[in-house]
């Protein structure tokens, strides 16, 4: 990384108090992200996703984030909220959400919530914000943008549905954005198609990307650096072309975990925990 750091984590906790007691969700997770693709793995609930909620205030009651740093340019997001935390969102930094299901208002025309993500962070009128939204949409490959702006989410598929997340995430033109699984939904060719979109956005504007995904051979291929977590600590973090000669067990046991045409097997291997990888 090179530059002063877009972002700056440090000793990140997020907590949930609950009847039975306490629950880590993330346990001192610290990074810092500059201009680049930064990947981030691990098994589901090892507080991949959860970590980026924190970063934009986004973690729900009963949650708890503290932190002894937490900066956006110098700036420290634990003292925002209210308008100014609303003025982050957005407009510097975006999110990417798993699933449009449950993200995009079911009442309201797709392009209409692109368009209005434009305006939140942007004086122009509604036609140029109708202009710019239909650019988008066929910036990440939707075929007959103008259409596709006046159909409702149900009215779409779900691979549609998250290119158009993704379409609003970008529209307010943020310096990082926090991928959470955003092609999960994807068959491979448009896969491909939004990693060169945002490829290009990160090259070209020098924005930063943390890119959550559950794909280790997608994160090595795509990413600058991985970060691997497990059990909301981070295990391992080293540069992508070096995923593949990881030494830490853990990385070592989900790489061990795929599947190779080359080597069929006929029982794949399991990964085996050990404790002492959540600390005290």
């Amino acid at each position: 990384m090179d530059g002063a750091p877009l972002l700056d984590v440090a000793d990140l906790h997020v907590r949930f108090h609950t009847r039975t007691g306490i629950v880590e969700a993330v346990r001192g997770l610290s990074f810092a992200l500059g201009r680049e693709k930064l990947g981030v793995v691990g098994e589901s609930g090892s507080g991949k996703s959860m970590t980026g909620r924190a970063i934009l205030g986004l973690v729900p009651p009963p949650g708890e984030v503290t932190a002894s740093r937490l900066a956006f340019k110098g700036r420290d997001l634990r003292t925002l909220a209210g308008p100014e935390l609303r003025a982050l969102r957005g407009r510097h930094i975006s999110m990417v959400l798993q699933d449009p299901k449950f993200s995009l208002n079911p009442v309201m025309r797709v392009g209409d919530q692109i368009a209005e993500a434009y305006r939140q962070h942007h004086r122009v009128n509604r036609r140029d914000a109708h202009a710019r939204s239909i650019a988008m949409l066929e910036k990440v490959r939707i075929r007959d943008a103008r259409r596709v702006y006046d159909l409702y989410p149900h009215e779409v598929s779900g691979g549609m549905g998250q290119r158009i997340m993704i379409a609003m995430m970008l529209i307010p033109e943020p310096d990082v954005i926090i991928a959470d699984e955003p092609t999960s939904a994807l068959d491979v060719t448009v896969q491909m198609q939004v990693l060169a979109i945002l490829d290009d956005l990160v090259t070209e504007r020098g924005m930063g990307l943390i890119f959550i995904s559950h794909d280790l051979a997608l994160v090595g291929s795509f990413c600058d650096r991985v970060l691997v977590m497990y059990g909301g600590r981070v295990m391992e973090t080293l540069a992508a072309r070096d995923l593949a000669h990881a030494t830490h067990p853990y990385t070592r046991g989900l790489l061990s975990c795929l599947p190779q045409l080359d080597k069929p097997t006929a029982v794949l291997p399991t990964l085996t925990r050990d404790p002492s990888w959540m600390g005290s």
